[in-house]
């Protein structure tokens, strides 16, 4: 750490940084099987088995993969990172409001929370720019092939995420340090230092926590629907842009404005602390 306020933007993944769900680019097809034909076959796992849709499609992949002799490999999952088709700007993004804190005396740490696949997203071109990525993740067997769900991160449990990376607790297996009661002053990421970058309905979890706890929320889009309009009219998010992080977008100039403004307020809050502690 550098003793400078921390900023955390977290982001969900498929439709808010790359242009589909991450499964679809290649891994789906890598099975052998068509992509519609996938994703109907998860929604008839979940349905008739009353299954979380997260572990269905993870089950669906590992079945599929088993009757087909196909099996799934850490290394190959990552391959597949290779070939996800990012919105415009992403890859540029994070070097850009990077640099940009910097100048506002704040450290900027991006963060994943995706129900898609980890590895895949190990495996992309970005991945080095996250200070830690939360999504499903698989156990392997001896011989590296995908057994069971090691991860699975569905829309209402996102938020465990966040509390994780208020309070510094980044360890997926540590729930002690998780669930410990901690002053605010000593959590290590205020929740009014967070961005919430996302792109619909699953992510409203989240989005409502930002707007509970005085972080700001986002919704990005490729196109703009009815569904889009709602979060911005039943305030659950602070803000909807097309999902373009080129430099001078929309989205680009609130991002940095949002810094701005919780780099004063934290300069402020230190301020009266200092002005507190000169009085006692």
């Amino acid at each position: 750490m550098t003793g400078k306020p921390i900023i955390a933007i977290m982001y969900d993944f498929d439709k808010t940084l790359c242009t589909k769900d991450m499964q679809n680019y290649r891994f789906i097809p890598s099975l052998g099987i068509e992509v519609g034909e996938f994703w109907d076959y998860t929604n008839y796992v979940q349905t008739t088995e009353k299954m979380d849709s997260v572990l269905a499609y993870m089950y669906a992949a590992v079945k599929i993969s088993k009757e087909k002799n196909i099996p799934i490999k850490r290394s190959g999952l990552e391959e597949n990172g290779k070939s996800i088709e990012f919105f415009p700007g992403v890859v540029e993004w994070f070097k850009r409001i990077n640099e940009f804190g910097k100048a506002n005396n704040v450290e900027i740490e991006h963060y994943v929370i995706s129900s898609g696949m980890k590895e895949i997203i190990d495996g992309t071109i970005i991945s080095s720019e996250f200070k830690n990525i939360f999504a499903c993740e698989y156990l392997y067997d001896d011989e590296g092939n995908a057994v069971w769900p090691k991860t699975a991160v569905n829309y209402t449990n996102k938020t465990q995420f966040v509390y994780r990376i208020n309070k510094g607790v980044l360890d997926i297996s540590n729930d002690t340090d998780l669930n410990r009661s901690m002053p605010d002053d000593s959590k290590r990421i205020p929740f009014e230092n967070m961005i919430y970058i996302g792109d619909g309905l699953s992510d409203v979890p989240c989005m409502k926590m930002m707007k509970s706890y005085g972080g700001k929320a986002i919704a990005v889009y490729q196109q703009l629907d009815e569904k889009v309009k709602e979060l911005l009219r039943k305030d659950r998010v602070d803000f909807i842009y097309p999902a373009d992080y080129s430099e001078n977008s929309g989205l680009d100039k609130t991002v940095k404005d949002i810094i701005v403004k919780m780099s004063i307020s934290d300069k402020l809050n230190q301020e009266y602390t200092a002005q507190l502690k000169s009085i006692e």
